[in-house]
């Protein structure tokens, strides 16, 4: 699917694409390379779909995605993450992840079975649990998850989804 990303040195919409992995040549991040999951390992569970976003022209991975079906029926972004470029005071490019999310989304929609359609779950996992809520505080405000009960576990609704495919994922 072609994005537009924002090059952050001069505020620039950039054409990117978001792919399944296993369509390019590239090996997958991983701890090794500076990125916090390892993408090559995490990869080779079979209910995997693994997604890149690279920019056009070129096939340095500037984010990664693994979308799962748990039990079939219900869609999962199991792992995200932006390159390690991307990240902090010096990253090279912007809405890296809310093209990300957008597309697990609009996976959502094609994968998801019976109430579960159009309904995206993940769970925010970090070191301490400061970091957790700061990051689930994140995920609410930037891209309209909600926190399901007292887990980390947050809920992207359809409503919510088709606003961050609208958002993030429209290329005019």
């Amino acid at each position: 699917m072609k994005i537009k990303i924002i090059k952050v040195e001069d505020n620039e919409f950039v054409e990117g694409e978001i792919i399944e992995a296993r369509k390019l040549n590239v090996v997958l991040p991983s701890i090794t390379d500076g990125w916090r999951f390892n993408f090559k390992k995490h990869s080779k569970n079979k209910d995997a779909q693994v997604f890149v976003l690279i920019i056009d022209g070129n096939n340095r991975i500037e984010g990664c995605l693994i979308f799962e079906m748990k039990d079939k029926v219900e869609p999962y972004m199991a792992f995200i993450e932006v390159a390690p470029h991307n990240r902090g005071d010096k990253k090279e490019f912007e809405s890296i992840a809310g093209c990300l999310i957008a597309y697990a989304c609009k996976l959502s929609f094609v994968y998801g079975k019976k109430w579960y359609t159009g309904w995206l779950a993940f769970d925010v996992q970090e070191e301490t649990e400061e970091s957790t809520l700061q990051l689930m505080a994140i995920y609410s405000k930037k891209y309209r998850a909600q926190r399901f009960a007292d887990t980390t576990i947050m809920l992207i609704s359809p409503e919510d989804g088709e606003w961050l495919i609208n958002e993030y994922l429209k290329t005019e």
